[in-house]
């Protein structure tokens, strides 16, 4: 599985804290495992993110992604707290 690192979602990871960002590689690796393991709690979104999914990242933080078309590309758009889901 290929990920695409989308820009903003680049901006967005360089500014969590570092203890976000190891949990964040450890859930990365889990999910090119299997991107619906129970540990990362995918769900699709709703309303203006219908048709995109998110997994958490603890109990705090969120990372909101998509796949291509033919399921062998993700494209990582947005990762932050809740909050990202109104931006």
């Amino acid at each position: 599985m290929k990920i695409i690192y989308s820009l903003k979602f680049a901006r967005e990871y360089k500014k969590l804290p570092k203890k976000v960002k190891d949990a964040a590689e450890q859930q990365e690796i889990i999910f090119r495992k299997n991107p619906f393991d129970l540990k990362l709690k995918t769900h699709k979104l709703n309303g203006r993110l219908s048709g995109f999914l998110s997994f958490s990242i603890g109990y705090k933080y969120r990372l909101i992604f998509e796949f291509s078309k033919d399921g062998k590309t993700v494209y990582f758009h947005s990762v932050g707290d809740h909050d990202i889901y109104q931006q």
